[in-house]
């Protein structure tokens, strides 16, 4: 059984688990039914299993870490459960509950293509909390200058000489990332899209009509690249919401990327109402 964790211990391995790009959950006691438990009582489970802090009691803790495993595996940021959900064996414990809490570094966007649509989708995703980096090889169309307003210094500017290097760079591990490939002709699709499925981030989409982008498709499936991410690459990118305007194909990629992300289905909310 480790030592109970204070707050100072809790904050530093938040940022270790952020830093290494890993993700993890912190478990808190927050209602201890009848027991004599400690409210307030942590758990830091990170995806290896390590884990870090005290219950104070073994039986719930093992239950705890294995909920937590199963936490992960949801697209949930946080969600309450009483021990009786998850552990009913557990009897003596049926009326505590626990916070459990999703730790990872907020959701990335990668741009390809800083053209009218990828500049607002880049402003678009900043807005709603993604950290967006924009990449292109012209280097006019990646100048702060150009994005100095408000909201605008959070976005992380590439000028590309390479953009399969770039996009490699850029996408990591690929976990928690989505790479939108906007850009003004096929070569550069390619190049992006072949640096994409070899990161095999969350989620990637490509504009372009569906000639387009399936010339591009059957290109990189002719040079071996891996059918199984090819299929997962969403082109025509975005949702059919009529968009015309750069700024309304920008919020039509966003909203599929959000979708993806929380497992949205991409359909009216009214429909629910009219099938009641």
């Amino acid at each position: 059984m480790t030592a109970d964790l204070d707050p100072k211990e809790i904050t530093e391995l938040v940022r270790e688990l952020l830093g290494s790009g890993s993700r993890g959950v912190l478990a808190t006691l927050i209602d201890s039914g009848a027991l004599d438990l400690h409210v307030g009582a942590k758990l830091v489970l990170d995806e290896s299993g390590e884990r870090h802090g005290n219950l104070g009691q073994d039986a719930l803790e093992e239950a705890v870490l294995r909920q937590g495993a199963g936490f992960l595996q949801t697209r949930d940021e946080a969600r309450i459960f009483p021990v009786a959900d998850f552990a009913p064996e557990l009897t003596e414990f049926a009326g505590v509950k626990i916070l459990f809490e999703r730790i990872e570094a907020e959701p990335r966007l990668i741009i390809a293509g800083a053209g009218h649509v990828g500049a607002s989708l880049a402003r678009l995703a900043a807005m709603i909390g993604y950290r967006v980096t924009l990449i292109d090889d012209r280097a006019e169309f990646v100048d702060r200058k150009s994005f100095a307003t408000t909201g605008d210094e959070a976005i992380e500017l590439i000028r590309a000489k390479d953009w399969q290097a770039a996009l490699r760079q850029a996408i990591g591990n690929g976990r928690g990332v989505s790479v939108a490939i906007v850009t003004r002709g096929h070569k550069q699709d390619e190049e992006c899209l072949r640096a994409a499925v070899e990161t095999n981030p969350d989620y990637v989409g490509m504009i372009g009509s569906k000639r387009r982008t399936n010339i591009v498709l059957d290109k990189l499936r002719e040079e071996g690249a891996n059918e199984v991410q090819l299929r997962k690459v969403r082109a025509p990118i975005g949702l059919d919401i009529g968009a015309v305007s750069p700024e309304e194909v920008a919020l039509a990629i966003l909203a599929e990327i959000v979708a993806e992300r929380r497992g949205g289905a991409g359909a009216p909310l009214s429909k629910w109402r009219r099938m009641d």
